[in-house]
């Protein structure tokens, strides 16, 4: 017997309608994906930044600094 919990209330799932399981899997679907996005997006900034300084330490010294951000 599987179960989820939503606002403090256990419910067995194969005792969902059909419409309740289909909106369940929606949800978990889109929560898998926000996740999976939210690494993506950290994965990318850390690349970012690495690109950014290895562009600063190409560039020829200057007076002027310049400021990704």
């Amino acid at each position: 017997m599987t179960t989820v919990t939503i606002n403090g209330v256990n419910y067995n799932i194969d005792d969902l309608s059909e419409d309740a399981q289909a909106q369940l899997a929606s949800l978990q679907y889109v929560d898998q994906e926000l996740a999976r996005l939210q690494a993506q997006t950290a994965a990318l900034q850390t690349a970012r930044i690495a690109y950014a300084n290895a562009l600063k330490a190409a560039l020829p010294a200057s007076s002027e600094k310049i400021q990704f951000s």
